[in-house]
């Protein structure tokens, strides 16, 4: 039998009668806070880091080409290690991926507190970055499992304002702690934060993933699949019956760990991928560049660089708020203008005519409309950003300029991770993992040649050269939208015929 796409029992006329998920707006927040909560660890990790750069080149007398590449190799791993904890999470569950990934985020915490060596931090970088990057995958996989499409958005606003919180306030934390008890305290406080949250993530945050739970109606038998306040999901408001059948013993779910790389150079994906890689790539440059900018530019010691790095989280935080709740007047303004008369006889006929509606809803209508003027916007702020520190501009302007780069380069990736979990709705963290893949790997790239660029032709060209690449990226956008609903017609009738023939 021809096998429906889940989404479809959320989206217009689709003929479902139970819910999408069970959990009620309550259990939907606290879920949310979880795994917003988990996400937190990529961005703390991260910019927790920045404004002792200066000082780690100093102690472990290197330069500041050398510990930028700390920077880098925790941006390639970044992007690699969603690539296999993301499908685990597709395969086997959210909590086992979580609790896999913050078990090696513990141990590198605690290696990197206790490091004096230039190779063994950049090791040990790298293996933070592989145990916390993937909580942003799972997250959006966790999102996906417990929103319909007409909610995710304002949920994903929720979700990556949550997992922002760090880029606001982790370079203050990091400043203050770096300049009062060392830089290596950093690591000792983020192994303190990662130990006492993974208690609180085993105890609080239910299974998610609909192959294993179906719409949270079913009790999964893997016992790490089950937590101990399980209880408080029975409290639910919502009337329900399981939703999909649970998985025979017999059978076992497979890690796709070459998903997100199919994903990745997919014509549902490949533009949009590649405009949020080059655009999240010059936001990570103007990042990576701001405590060496501003520490020779304005000579601003270590607490005072950290609270340079505010405004950028304030605008991504407020940004991707207001960005998400736009998002689902957006989906609910094209559901309305769809509004397609189908068949209410409940005949075959009927259903299919149902599928071939939910086939061609205007998604990109839906979700991508915004998608150049943030880009607009970014390349505006990156361009002031550049040239006024050149010009050594009073530092209340580039400060201001890193509040709509950051509320732009945010945006932007939430709307497209926001897409590309109703695209690829089976592999919902793999499509999160296959975005951060290459928006990643491309960062590390453009953080390893920012100094040697500014050193070149200043930091004005620099950022100048970059927009200009950004504006040839815009161009993905536009084939996005101009085909992408085609696109995506085509490989759901060639996948609905590869089921009807196994």
């Amino acid at each position: 039998m021809m096998r429906v796409n889940e989404e479809n029992r959320s989206r217009p006329n689709a003929g479902a009668t139970e819910p999408y998920s069970i959990f009620d707006k309550r259990q939907k927040a606290l879920i949310v806070f979880i795994a917003a909560t988990a996400a937190t660890f990529s961005g703390f990790a991260s910019n927790i880091y920045f404004p002792a750069l200066a000082t780690v080149a100093s102690d472990l007398d290197v330069t500041s080409e050398l510990i930028n590449l700390t920077v880098t190799s925790y941006l390639i791993f970044q992007g690699i290690a969603p690539s296999i904890w993301g499908p685990l999470s597709d395969a086997k569950g959210r909590r086992v991926a979580y609790c896999c990934t913050f078990l090696v985020f513990l141990g590198a915490c605690v290696g990197l507190a206790e490091t004096w060596n230039y190779t063994t931090l950049v090791i040990l970088r790298s293996l933070q970055s592989s145990g916390s990057a993937s909580t942003i995958s799972v997250g959006s996989g966790v999102i996906g499992d417990i929103t319909s499409p007409e909610e995710r958005g304002g949920y994903m606003g929720f979700f990556q304002a949550g997992l922002l919180a760090p880029v606001a306030v982790g370079p203050v934390i990091g400043g203050a702690i770096a300049a009062s008890l060392g830089w290596r305290a950093i690591f000792w406080f983020l192994t303190i934060y990662s130990g006492a949250f993974l208690v609180l993530l085993i105890i609080s945050l239910p299974e998610t993933l609909r192959s294993i739970v179906g719409n949270g109606g079913a009790r999964p038998s893997n016992p790490i699949a089950k937590y101990p306040l399980n209880f408080y999901q029975k409290t639910t408001k919502v009337k329900f019956t399981s939703q999909v059948e649970p998985i025979k013993a017999t059978e076992k779910a497979k890690i796709d760990v070459t998903g997100p790389i199919r994903i990745l150079f997919s014509k549902q994906a490949t533009p949009l991928v590649v405009f949020v890689a080059i655009y999240h790539a010059v936001w990570q440059m103007s990042i990576t560049s701001m405590a060496v900018l501003f520490q020779n530019g304005y000579n601003l010691s270590e607490a005072q660089i950290g609270f340079t790095f505010v405004a950028n989280g304030a605008g991504s935080i407020i940004g991707t708020l207001i960005t998400g709740k736009i998002l689902d007047v957006e989906y609910g303004r094209a559901k309305a203008d769809h509004a397609p008369a189908l068949s209410q006889n409940g005949s075959e006929a009927g259903i299919e005519q149902s599928q071939e509606n939910n086939l061609s809803f205007p998604l990109e209508k839906a979700r991508l409309r915004l998608l150049p003027i943030l880009a607009l916007l970014q390349c505006m702020s990156i361009l002031t950003f550049g040239w006024t520190i050149q010009y050594r501009v009073h530092i209340a302007v580039p400060i201001t300029t890193t509040f709509i780069t950051g509320w732009t380069a945010v945006s932007i990736i939430s709307i497209v991770t926001t897409y590309l979990i109703d695209v690829f709705t089976e592999q919902k963290a793999a499509s999160s993992a296959s975005l951060n893949l290459a928006r990643c790997l491309l960062a590390a790239g453009a953080t390893s040649i920012v100094t040697p660029m500014t050193r070149a032709v200043g930091t004005g060209w620099t950022f100048a050269i970059a927009v200009a690449v950004q504006l040839v990226a815009l161009i993905g956008v536009g084939i996005q939208q101009r085909f992408g609903c085609k696109w995506r017609v085509a490989a759901e009738k060639a996948k609905r015929q590869a089921d009807l023939e196994t």
